[in-house]
């Protein structure tokens, strides 16, 4: 689902929000800004804890709005609206009530001479599934799929008899002028004016304008995403083809459970499984993302403490290496955020864990804790840390992101935790490139499954529940089948193994990278979880190089920059995972020492310190083959440093990008163009 909302608000929104912005060379360029930062910025004052959103859904609207266009999608509304109208005419002619006089694709009936249920039998049927509004009343709605036959079995079901006591397609034509759509609310003006939505008719032209979309994109395809905290693992294709299967993609998530048998098991199955991985023997489908998984989650600790009559427990202890989500949900969730110290190790300061949750002991809902922590680190004192927050009456939220360094090796359930989440799109193999499509499901302890989130339209049995915190009663269901194939390939030793590779390839790079690039965290062994953080903080002071530097300069090279300036400002946060090979390990690690090199010859006076190739990186494909090259560096060395670049060259197709432009400019239904001389005041 989209919202919208007026100019004034538009600063509000929560989640991903795009800024219009330039490059280097002054060429229009996209970023995301303001709250995706935020929530690492301002933490406790963040309004927004939206992480993974529903890419891939609104990837799938925006090119039916691209292929279809303004004059396409009346033509469409315009044949729906007249099914529904001709639908209302009959009904009225079979003696039935229309409850609305005024309507677009959903006509409500109080049917008259046969009964609610008698109705529906006649729809299920004929294979039609209608609302049940109320015990009097039917809702049906239409859509472009509808065809003039589904409205004659439609009118049939409701039919006394069965038949139809008058001709269809002389009803359709009979009413094919009349608009139930007040002419108040008709839309009159101008929408979808920008030139996109009206060049692309055909599916060839369709191909290849997303073909060319999909080309100035990095992907997994072309080399591995060391994205920290965001664990970019391989999206098999075994595990992707069930959902391309109708009977898993077109089920309305509101059907029959008699008609979907097949859904209840795999969802049975997957729930097992997860619980098992957990330690945690309740779980709950429905969030829709890991966030969304948080604040479910800490909603379930909230009516746990309300219905033990603790009204008063709002204080939320979250750490300084939480990650950013985690207060903003907290607040969302009315809860108050007080933040706890880390040490130099950057393992949570116990010290002042356990002076805060004495001086809130009266007040204390709970401990959102990350294991391993945003660190990269496995909290050595994690069964400690847990056990101080329930000595005084708190619970334990686990944020289930970096679960892709426990599975097989430890549980949450067994090492202290009440509730956690699990992010699907992360260590389960659903792809989430671009922010989603995600699955944050909550796993839960036995004392507070009743407070697991709910549904009013389909009731899961959940008596005491916090409430629903998604319109379908499991989440996107239609991408779980991704998840299960995961589990079901792997089985509980591959899953082990998984856990094993990834963790073992985070050494590895550290290890091949020591030395030359300082880690900032390591446990108590040395070693450290499924993802490091290598300082780079020290070049700034010795030569003006820093951390964008680096990850513009690895674009170069061919990589997704790892995540930067988090959790750590100054710094990059690598994570492999399990499905890189050593030789994709060894491209990135040459990379980076290669580019430590480039660093050095600015250290030692032999580049320039403010015109060399990690200043002006990236290097796009416009600027190398430009007929003026100024640069005190060829152009090989610019955007082909390694035999791997001149074998297959992944371009990136804008060059450096002005972050506060962009966070100044945030898009609307403007060309392009009309961008290139804005006045960044006037913003």
């Amino acid at each position: 689902a989209f919202f919208a909302t007026r100019n004034a608000h538009k600063r509000r929104i929560p989640g991903r929000i795009i800024g219009i912005s330039r490059d280097s060379a002054g060429n229009p360029a996209l970023r995301m800004s303001l709250q995706t930062r935020e929530q690492h910025i301002r933490r406790d004052k963040a309004t927004s804890n939206i992480c993974t959103a529903q890419v891939l859904l609104a990837v799938i609207a925006g090119m039916y709005a691209v292929y279809h266009g303004p004059d396409g999608l009346l033509r469409i509304a315009g044949r729906v609206h007249a099914l529904a109208v001709t639908l209302a005419e009959a009904l009225r002619r079979l003696g039935h009530r229309v409850v609305h006089d005024e309507f677009f694709d959903t006509v409500t009936v109080e049917p008259s001479g046969k009964t609610v249920s008698a109705i529906h039998d006649a729809a299920r049927a004929r294979h039609i599934n209608l609302r049940e509004v109320s015990d009097s009343r039917i809702g049906v709605t239409l859509d472009e799929t509808t065809t003039l036959a589904d409205i004659a079995d439609i009118i049939a079901a409701f039919s006394p008899n069965g038949c139809i006591p008058f001709d269809v397609e002389q009803l359709a034509g009979d009413t094919k002028d009349v608009h139930a759509i007040p002419q108040s609310l008709r839309r009159t003006s101008e929408f979808l004016s920008y030139p996109v939505f009206h060049r692309y008719r055909s599916e060839m032209e369709m191909m290849r304008y997303i073909k060319r979309l999909e080309a100035r994109d990095l992907s997994l395809t072309s080399a591995m995403i060391p994205l920290g905290s965001c664990t970019m693992k391989l999206n098999a294709t075994a595990e992707m083809i069930p959902i391309t299967w109708r009977k898993f993609s077109a089920l309305h998530p509101f059907a029959p459970r008699e008609q979907a048998d097949g859904y209840r098991i795999l969802l049975q199955d997957l729930q097992h499984q997860l619980a098992e991985i957990t330690g945690l023997p309740h779980v709950s489908l429905q969030p829709n993302a890991g966030a969304q998984g948080e604040f479910a989650g800490l909603l379930v600790i909230r009516a746990y403490h309300r219905s033990r009559g603790d009204t008063g427990r709002s204080v939320c202890l979250i750490p300084k290496s939480a990650h950013g989500t985690n207060p903003a949900s907290a607040v969302m969730a009315g809860m108050t955020v007080v933040v706890v110290d880390t040490d130099e190790h950057g393992n949570i300061d116990i010290g002042d864990l356990r002076t805060k949750a004495v001086n809130h002991r009266d007040e204390l809902a709970a401990l959102m804790i990350t294991y391993p922590s945003t660190h990269g680190v496995f909290e050595a004192a994690v069964r400690e840390i847990n056990e101080i927050i329930h000595q005084h009456g708190g619970q334990v939220y686990l944020d289930g992101a970096n679960l892709n360094a426990q599975v097989g090796l430890c549980r949450p359930g067994d090492y202290g935790a009440d509730v956690c989440h699990i992010n699907l799109h992360k260590t389960f193999a659903i792809p989430h490139g671009g922010g989603g499509p995600g699955m944050g499901p909550i796993c839960a302890a036995e004392h507070l499954a009743p407070f697991l989130p709910d549904h009013p339209v389909i009731p899961l049995g959940f008596e005491d529940s916090c409430g629903s915190v998604s319109a379908a009663p499991w989440g996107s269901a239609s991408i779980l089948p991704i998840s299960w194939t995961y589990l079901a390939l792997t089985g509980p030793a591959g899953q082990r193994e998984a856990t094993q590779v990834a963790i073992l390839n985070a050494n590895y790079i550290v290890k091949r990278l020591e030395g030359v690039y300082p880690l900032l965290y390591a446990g108590h062994n040395g070693l450290i979880g499924h993802e490091c953080i290598l300082d780079v903080r020290q070049f700034k002071a010795t030569c003006g190089v820093d951390v964008e530097d680096i990850a513009k300069r690895l674009m170069d090279y061919g990589f997704h920059a790892p995540t930067v300036s988090f959790p750590v400002a100054g710094t990059l946060m690598v994570e492999p995972t399990e499905s890189e090979s050593k030789e994709e390990l060894d491209r990135f690690c040459d990379a980076m020492l290669a580019i430590r090199e480039e660093i050095r010859a600015i250290e030692e006076g032999k580049a320039d310190p403010a015109n060399n190739v990690l200043k002006n990186a990236p290097h796009t494909m416009q600027v190398v083959a430009s007929d003026e090259w100024d640069r005190p560096y060829s152009r090989e060395v610019a955007a082909f440093p390694t035999q791997q670049t001149r074998d297959h060259k992944s371009w990136p197709t804008v060059g450096r990008v002005d972050a506060a432009f962009g966070d100044r400019h945030l898009i609307c239904c403007l060309p392009m163009e009309a961008y290139s001389d804005a006045d960044p005041a006037g913003a």
